[in-house]
């Protein structure tokens, strides 16, 4: 993948762009939403979310893309985060490159995630000449398996597969895996920019 410069890219109603040190509030807020962390193995606290504000930042720094802050200009600066990152595991799908979001519960339900969603796919296969995707989610969570279909991935098989970063019998270690290749995207805008 070529290295690029940190970029925003603009949607119709979406900035996704480089992280701010006054985003923490509002991030910190949505990490320790016992609603919108239901399905992961822990809320975060105040502290967590600052170092991983610091490390989102940082990749997006050093390598132009990553999980982008999300923002509704004239609205909110910070609903929470969405774009691409690295797989940090080793799997049968893996090396890949994953599309990720997480949003704050007040800007669920209004197409914002399944936009942001979009235009980061567009990115990976315009920009980065990706040749496939990936997302994964456990079972349970029906709004982001929807959302995966939304955005036009398709279900890898009719098994699950153990996320290798949870322990052995944890609840929430079998997941559904999704993807979508290069050749299936079709870009719902035109006027998607990187700046």
């Amino acid at each position: 993948m070529e290295h690029l410069p940190s970029s925003l890219l603009h949607t119709p109603r979406l900035l996704l762009r480089q992280w701010r040190p006054q985003d923490l509030d509002a991030f910190a807020a949505m990490n320790a939403d016992a609603e919108v962390m239901a399905h992961y193995p822990a809320r975060l606290s105040r502290e967590e979310s600052a170092a991983l504000l610091t490390r989102l930042a940082d990749h997006i720094r050093t390598q132009g893309w990553g999980l982008w802050a999300v923002e509704v200009p004239g609205l909110a600066s910070c609903i929470g985060y969405c774009g691409l990152k690295p797989v940090p595991f080793d799997s049968f799908f893996t090396p890949a490159v994953e599309v990720a979001w997480r949003l704050a519960r007040p800007y669920w339900g209004q197409g914002y995630a399944c936009e942001a969603a979009t235009a980061a796919l567009d990115f990976g296969f315009r920009a980065l000449h990706l040749a496939e995707v990936v997302a994964y989610t456990i079972p349970q969570n029906v709004r982001s398996e929807r959302l995966m279909q939304r955005v036009g991935m398709q279900r890898v098989g009719t098994e699950l597969f153990d996320h290798p970063l949870l322990p052995v019998g944890h609840p929430m270690r079998p997941h559904v895996l999704y993807r979508k290749r290069a050749a299936e995207n079709v870009s719902p805008w035109h006027d998607t920019t990187l700046r």
